[in-house]
Order: structure tokens, then C-alpha cells, then sequence
């Protein structure tokens, strides 16, 4: 049986501030990653999601970014590799002790947003992500994005690694997300967005913005839990990986 991952980003909301449908996202999918306070949520935000999640049966994650509260994560900041590690280090510390105190054990990590990006494409800074989760707990699965810097690193370090492709966000040729400062970062329609999941679990490919096929890993799938669709697109993406026989479930490892 094929199966697969389908996550999604949650616990975003901060303070008076809430983001996002965690509550009506969490029936549909396998495993959710958390924000850590940097580029959203906080410690009472955190506390009710791994509630949520534990409720729900479902993995849950550490989601480090970098601290942008007000660009949501999504801004690239100068960072050294030292500034990676440690903060990656911090973030997940927070989110273990959560979970523990809640009975809860956290499972995986996921870098958020920009970080996520610049660790895509740059060897140093997903190096310095891979040793921080390796350091803090070497049972942690890290995710990536297929075929990225991240993935190499992950391995090179002796994790289990969770490659990730995007159902919601269009490619590049050369395998990377098209820019969110891009018009056609998003695939317009749930309809297409489903159909390209299957296609990515199935084909192991997904096509790009000019066509082109390109090889991918769907170990896992992401939705994007702040955009006003999530829970339709949740909802839709597990119901048409099931009709397509695939099962859905959170990543195996240690």
C-alpha cells in the first residue's frame, strides 16, 4: 500500500491575534507542526495546540523560524550558521517541554518559511539545523523539502528524514518553490492542488511552472495552515488520496 504523510502548520495565532483553522484542519491530517514562538505562537498558543493534536492522534513537531514576528518568518534575515543552531536548539527545548509536561511527545522538525528556504538552497545553515536537532534529540525525524540541502544534511548527520513536497505552491524547474513574491506561487484551484498530490505520491513527479517534469520524494505533504482554504483543502486532499488508494499516516522512524 502507498502510503503518506499529509502536515500542516499550526499553533500560529499569538496573543489577542488568532491565524488560522487548527480545529478543523487537525481530523484530516497525520501530523502538524508547531510554531515555537519565533515567527508566531507563544507559550499559551503552544500549550492548547499539542492539547489539540494530542486529542486528535496526530505527530506532532517543532516548527522553528526566524524571529520575525512581524513578517510572519517569511523575511530573510542575515543569520550566521551559529545563529541557526541556536535558535532551532531554543525552539524545539521549548516545544519538548511542552509537550512533556501536556504527556505528549514531539516527533519531528520542520523549518518555517524563510528559514525553510535559505536552508533549502544554502549547505551551512542546513547543517547547522540537522546538528541542532541531532544534539537536542537524535530520535527527531527533520523534514525538507524534496531533494533540498536539508535532506543531504539530515542524512549526513544520521537522521531520519522526511522528504516534503507542497500540493498548494508551484515549482521552479530546478525543484524549489516559486517565490511567494510571485503572482503564481500558489496553485489557484483545491481541484488542481489535490490532483497534483496524487500525482507527486504516485509519479514521484510534479510539474513546473514552464512544464517540465521534475523528480520528487512525497514522504509527506504540506498545507499550509494560515490560508483561508486550509481546512477545505485538508478536508479535500485526504479524501482524494484516499479515493486514489493511498493511506494516509504520520512518518515512521525511531
Amino acid at each position: 500500500m502507498i502510503r503518506v504523510d499529509l502536515n500542516c502548520d499550526v499553533g500560529e495565532s499569538f496573543g489577542a491575534w488568532t491565524l488560522g483553522s487548527d480545529n478543523d484542519v487537525l481530523p484530516f491530517v497525520s501530523s502538524v507542526n508547531i510554531a515555537c514562538g519565533f515567527h508566531a505562537g507563544d507559550p499559551a498558543v503552544m500549550r492548547r495546540t499539542v492539547l489539540a493534536a494530542l486529542a486528535h492522534g496526530v505527530a506532532i513537531g517543532a516548527h522553528p523560524g526566524l524571529p520575525d514576528l512581524v513578517g510572519f518568518g517569511r523575511r530573510e534575515l542575515s543569520v550566521t550558521a551559529s545563529d541557526v543552531y541556536d535558535m532551532v536548539t531554543y525552539q524545539i527545548g521549548a516545544l519538548v517541554a511542552i509537550a512533556t509536561v501536556a504527556g505528549a511527545r514531539v516527533m519531528h522538525v520542520k523549518p518555517h518559511g524563510a528559514l525553510y528556504n535559505m536552508a533549502a538552497a544554502r549547505p551551512e545553515l542546513a547543517d547547522a539545523i540537522a546538528r541542532a536537532v541531532r544534539d537536542v534529540n537524535p530520535a527527531l525525524a527533520l523534514f525538507g523539502l524534496s531533494g533540498s540541502a536539508l535532506i543531504t544534511s539530515g542524512n549526513a548527520n544520521g537522521l531520519c528524514t522526511v522528504s516534503e513536497v507542497f500540493a498548494d505552491r508551484t515549482y521552479m524547474p530546478d525543484g524549489t518553490l516559486v517565490s511567494r513574491s510571485r503572482r503564481d506561487a500558489l496553485v489557484p484551484h483545491v481541484a488542481i492542488a489535490v490532483e497534483r498530490a496524487v500525482a507527486m505520491v504516485t509519479t514521484g513527479t510534479v510539474a513546473a511552472i514552464d512544464g517540465t517534469a521534475v523528480a520528487v520524494v512525497a514522504d509527506s505533504i504540506c498545507i499550509h495552515g494560515d490560508g483561508p482554504d486550509a481546512a477545505q483543502i485538508a478536508e479535500r486532499l485526504h479524501a482524494g488520496l484516499r479515493a486514489a488508494g493511498i493511506h494516509i499516516a504520520a512518518p515512521v522512524h525511531t
